[in-house]
């Protein structure tokens, strides 16, 4: 179940506690990924408010947004770069994309598997991915009051080994918001605190969201690759039973 676009646009800029989760998940973010110079950025679901810093030196940044969601112009006051996509059918070459990032759109995903072999096709050799879900221990996947409250919540090692199956190898993990989710000025005033003391504390009992990096797993061929070795199949049973000779044509 997709959230629409109206409400996610106006969680993340319009009130407090989105614009403190936005800091509070593109600092993990920046601190995994803190240059992306040249390179191609994607972001699937709602990423489009961690993607602002790659702007500037990023050889192209693209937003993506599934059509059960809605989709609505990024950046403000910049050239738009936003784009309306099927779920499992993006409008990128395959290999096109150094850096993805996924928010809000695997948990809510209506086929995930097909999501996940879609977000293994566009990135490119050596390209990184990066997950972001609900922390099904967090206090964030509990409230209705944040789009994380929303689809289906994770653990870090249901994640994992989800991503695996999808070909992906996990490469590092982070966690974000530890303050709780409310809207009351006490609890924004003291956020910052709340995510520097979290983060000597266990991801998996206190954060919000789970942040998973992965990389494309591709297996090299083996064999020659000779369509002749295709033709001479191995006889596995040789000298345990006779072989009839061929006869002339």
């Amino acid at each position: 179940m997709h959230l629409d676009v109206v409400d996610l646009r106006n969680f993340y800029y319009r009130t407090g506690l989105g614009r403190a989760a936005q800091r509070a998940i593109r600092a993990q973010m920046l601190d995994l990924w803190p240059d992306a110079s040249r390179q191609t950025v994607a972001g699937f679901g709602f990423a489009v408010p961690l993607l602002r810093p790659y702007l500037a030196d990023g050889r192209r940044v693209v937003g993506l947004m599934p059509d059960q969601q809605g989709v609505m112009p990024w950046p403000a006051g910049m050239p738009n770069v936003s784009v309306l996509c099927q779920e499992a059918l993006w409008p990128l070459q395959t290999g096109f994309v150094d850096k993805l990032v996924v928010m809000h759109g695997l948990e809510t995903s209506d086929s995930q598997t097909e999501l996940l072999q879609e977000c293994w096709r566009v990135l490119g050799p050596g390209g990184k991915a990066l997950f972001i879900v609900p922390n099904r221990a967090g206090l964030w996947s509990r409230s209705d009051n944040t789009p994380f409250g929303y689809g289906r919540p994770y653990s870090l090692g249901q994640l994992e080994t989800q991503l695996k199956g999808a070909g992906f190898v996990p490469e590092r993990h982070r966690a974000a918001l530890y303050q709780p989710p409310s809207h009351k000025r006490f609890w924004l005033r003291s956020g910052p605190a709340w995510e520097k003391v979290g983060r000597s504390l266990s991801t998996v009992l206190a954060s919000g969201v789970l942040m998973v990096e992965v990389s494309k797993r591709v297996y090299a061929q083996s064999g020659t690759g000779s369509p002749e070795a295709v033709r001479r199949p191995l006889r596995v049973l040789d000298g345990l039973r006779p072989v009839p000779e061929a006869k002339p044509v």
